[in-house]
């Protein structure tokens, strides 16, 4: 073995031992905490973990288990001749009790994603007792912004006008979604209430409020020198920072941060190359400031997605499980 081979051999090696050493430890501490699963130095030393099977994925299409009832592709809102369809999940025996819901939001940089992306926690949550829905919007090849946000007001308002049907309680809803969903979540749950994200609904009149809002790995400031040299934004706004300040402002969830705001939990990678990790270091600074209960995830050695990761996945649905039980 030449010396480039040992080079590569022993890089290797070193990740996933490092990696698999630091997972090790992922239990929970007196059945309260759990610690974060160890990550990695970058992304290609992900990429090497993954590539020797060190690295479990979760299932992204699993099988919908026959306890589940599920409501496909109703109708919420149309524009024009275009139909924004949802789906809801839920226990075929749930019960007559309203049930707490969970709203999902798609990610995939306002331009791409599918609302059954997040089947694997639809199914999870549904499991759990909680009634789950997935939401799909305008993307930015169809509409600009604020289409998206008020598509997802729409649909959040929807559920609550048919809160009887599906079992849910309209009190206690919680949106949560990743990257672009993160931040579509976070626009409702703090500005679901401006007229400019208070379309004529077919939902009819009722508050898009929720209980709690969960955000992983989305924007909060786009009017950043990162976030505002990025392609994604200038397709999803129809513009550069240059063109239109006022529309980076508006779509940044950090600007209506304000006291009274729905508690709110965070998971971000500290190696995040699509959404820095300073967006969510920012946002726990600003909503501390305001008053406004949050708990923040820092994972060290991590990506965009990593949620995708079992062991990852497995923590933040831990960490999911308890803040949804102290706040709904």
């Amino acid at each position: 073995m030449n010396c480039k081979y040992r080079l590569i051999f022993f890089g290797i090696f070193w990740t996933v031992s490092v990696h698999i050493l630091q997972g090790c430890v992922s239990t929970p501490r007196n059945g309260r905490e759990l610690k974060a699963p160890g990550g990695f130095w970058n992304e290609t030393a992900m990429k090497l973990a993954y590539g020797v099977g060190a690295l479990k994925l979760i299932d992204r299409n699993p099988e919908i288990p026959e306890e589940l009832e599920v409501f496909s592709n109703r109708v919420y809102k149309t524009v024009d001749t275009l139909q924004l369809e949802l789906d809801v999940y839920r226990l075929r025996d749930a019960g007559n009790e309203p049930k707490p819901t969970m709203v999902f939001i798609h990610g995939g940089a306002w331009k791409t994603g599918k609302r059954s992306d997040y089947l694997p926690y639809l199914i999870d949550y549904a499991q759990k007792g909680y009634v789950t829905a997935t939401v799909s919007y305008r993307l930015s090849r169809v509409a600009k912004f604020p289409a998206a946000v008020q598509d997802v007001n729409c649909a959040v308002r929807w559920l609550k006008v048919h809160a009887e049907e599906f079992g849910i309680d309209p009190e206690r809803m919680v949106l949560i979604g990743g990257s672009a969903g993160g931040h579509l979540s976070m626009m409702v749950g703090y500005a679901g209430e401006e007229p400019l994200f208070e379309p004529q609904c077919e939902a009819g009149a009722l508050s898009s409020e929720v209980k709690a809002i969960v955000n992983l790995y989305g924007p909060t400031d786009l009017t950043t020198d990162e976030a505002r040299g990025r392609g994604e934004p200038i397709s999803f706004l129809g513009a550069t920072y240059d063109e239109r300040p006022d529309l980076y402002r508006q779509v940044s969830p950090r600007f209506y941060i304000r006291p009274g705001l729905p508690p709110t939990l965070i998971f971000h990678g500290t190696i995040d190359s699509v959404v820095p990790v300073s967006q969510a270091d920012s946002l726990a600074v600003w909503l501390g400031n305001a008053g406004v209960p949050y708990d923040y995830h820092r994972l060290h050695g991590w990506p965009h997605t990593m949620d995708l990761s079992k062991k990852v996945n497995a923590y933040c649905q831990f960490y999911i499980d308890r803040f949804l039980g102290e706040y709904l």
